[in-house]
């Protein structure tokens, strides 16, 4: 970890964060694998008294912005929330889904390891990160509207419609 990363890590930023599924493999493009992800992404966020400012899950990867009330939080947060993440989704995959069971490997991980955190400073930087979050569906060919996409937190900024997370809208930011 770069000197750099660690000064943001020790200060309350949002952090704009991405990391995929192991080989860029498309494992979140059914609806059971995204509601568990979320429902992991909810039970972290209550653990760990952290605020979600947006997020979208694409087939293959995950964008997110997050901040904590406490500094240093990030990587002990995506660590738990990917490993609970992964575990149900892979039994998900085993149970019920034999299509995506073919195509994660018995010994591979669900995730690529790692991830990439962007600590934000501005709001104008908050809003680009938030809305390349939210325009990555369109931009994949996904759907034509961001707020159409389901696993995106568009829908709550766009409808005001629960996007499967509590967001914690811009206003909030000090």
């Amino acid at each position: 970890m770069t000197r750099r990363r660690r000064i943001f890590e020790d200060q309350s930023y949002v952090h704009f964060v991405t990391f995929s599924c192991y080989k860029r493999r498309h494992l979140l493009a059914h609806e059971s694998i995204c509601k568990i992800i979320l429902g992991n992404l909810d039970r972290q966020l209550n653990r760990f008294a952290a605020a979600c400012h947006g997020f979208v899950l694409m087939p293959d990867h995950v964008h997110v912005l997050l901040q904590f009330q406490e500094p240093g939080q990030l990587a002990s947060f995506l660590q738990q929330w990917k490993q609970q993440a992964s575990f149900h989704a892979r039994k998900a995959i085993t149970e019920s889904l034999p299509e995506l069971s073919r195509a994660l490997a018995t010994g591979d991980p669900f995730w690529q390891p790692g991830y990439y955190d962007f600590p934000i400073e501005s709001k104008e930087k908050y809003l680009e990160k938030l809305d390349y979050s939210h325009q990555n569906p369109v931009r994949a060919g996904l759907v034509k509207h961001a707020a159409a996409y389901r696993w995106s937190s568009a829908r709550w900024y766009e409808l005001r419609k629960f996007a499967g997370v509590t967001i914690t809208p811009i206003d909030t930011l000090s």
